[in-house]
């Protein structure tokens, strides 16, 4: 019998039953797959504690050790300037020499009046010893040898204040020369030859800074001295002062030579929350001038029992809250919510929400979800499982 015997709607309800059967062994075909299919691969890293320095990088500026300005304690006219200006310059080398010829004669008639004391000096103690022999004869009066006596000792104080103006001469003299207070580096001269200068003027003759050593004055929040000095107090963090400090130039290279803390401000600076971390870094070449920008690695604490996740095991929703994927001991996914404070090269610090031994998902990410079963590859074996 041909289908043409058959009414339309009979037919077509035929076809229709066929195409569900065909439906149904599709689907049961690929639940079927899907039940034969292996567990995702993930690739993880299990969590180790290791004892750890915990270092902030904080922005600073260099710092002259020592830094001197030359100003003239005379008047005079400059006649010499005894340096090369940005040469390195020695304690008590001569810098200026200014127009003495006034100091000079000064000097010159305290000497002579030195002199005269002196003489003077001389001849009252011989008065005064002959008076006192006579006086024991009663040769000369009680009062003549009391003035006797009078006279030797005003020659005595005039000798003084004669060798006092004599002194204070010559450190006029001496002043004129001027000379540098100490070893560095001596800048651009503000004057030239033939310039007046005055005793403690307003405006510097020159500067002179000491290099090696130099300092790095560097910024930390008071917020961050805060939670330190807490960590500290907790026992999370035991204290480093005595570990060196790292420099970074300002165009990123380290510098060859490491500093050490010298020592911290007593006070926050009230405008910006702030106060100074002063750091002394050895500079025999002098690359560290004053005035750069530099960046210094400082360790702020000894952590013994620290974990490390790498940046890529944790992730973060839309508030910012982070969290990461971990492998149970039934090889099952789970999803912890973690804290996290500072980020270590490639790697987090974690704070809580994993325990050492946790097994944190770092590759395969997404091809799991929580609950889903997985194989396990440990972060360490992944190449050679991979090869």
């Amino acid at each position: 019998m041909s289908l043409r015997t058959f009414p339309p709607r009979l037919v077509l309800v035929g076809v229709l039953s066929g195409l569900g059967l065909m439906a149904c062994d599709g689907q049961s075909a690929a639940q079927a797959s899907a039940q034969s299919a292996p567990p995702p691969e993930v690739v993880v890293t299990t969590l180790q504690p290791r004892s750890l320095t915990l270092t902030r990088e904080l922005p600073g500026r260099t710092a002259a050790f020592l830094t001197a300005e030359v100003r003239p304690q005379v008047d005079g006219i400059v006649k010499q300037r005894l340096f090369t200006e940005g040469g390195p310059v020695k304690t008590g080398e001569p810098l200026y020499q200014l127009d003495d010829a006034s100091y000079q004669a000064e000097l010159a008639a305290a000497r002579a009046s030195l002199a005269r004391a002196d003489a003077t000096l001389t001849s009252a103690r011989l008065n005064a010893a002959r008076s006192a022999e006579l006086v024991k004869i009663d040769a000369v009066s009680r009062q003549d040898n009391e003035t006797a006596v009078a006279t030797l000792r005003q020659a005595e104080a005039d000798l003084a204040a004669a060798q006092a103006t004599l002194r204070s001469a010559q450190i006029r003299v001496d002043y004129a020369r001027i000379t540098s207070p100490i070893d560095g580096r001596i800048g651009k001269s503000a004057v030239t030859q033939g310039a007046l200068v005055t005793a403690n003027q307003a405006e510097a003759l020159a500067t002179v800074q000491q290099l090696d050593p130099i300092y790095v004055d560097l910024t930390q929040s008071s917020s961050e001295l805060l939670r330190l000095r807490r960590e500290l107090a907790a026992g999370t963090l035991s204290t480093t002062d005595d570990v060196p400090v790292t420099i970074v130039l300002e165009d990123g290279t380290p510098y060859q030579h490491q500093g050490r803390l010298a020592f911290s401000e007593a006070t926050v600076d009230e405008s910006t929350g702030s106060f100074l971390l002063r750091v002394e870094v050895p500079n025999p070449d002098q690359l560290l001038l004053p005035g750069m920008y530099v960046r210094a690695e400082l360790g702020r604490g000894e952590r013994a029992d620290a974990l490390l996740v790498p940046q890529q095991g944790i992730a973060r929703d839309p508030k910012g809250n982070a969290s990461a994927l971990v492998v149970n001991g039934d090889n099952l996914v789970e999803q912890r919510t973690v804290e996290v404070s500072r980020t270590l090269g490639d790697q987090w610090l974690l704070e809580g929400g994993l325990e050492a031994g946790d097994r944190v998902i770092i590759e395969g990410l997404q091809k799991v979800r929580p609950g889903a079963e997985v194989r396990v590859i440990e972060a360490e074996h992944a190449g050679d499982h991979q090869s």
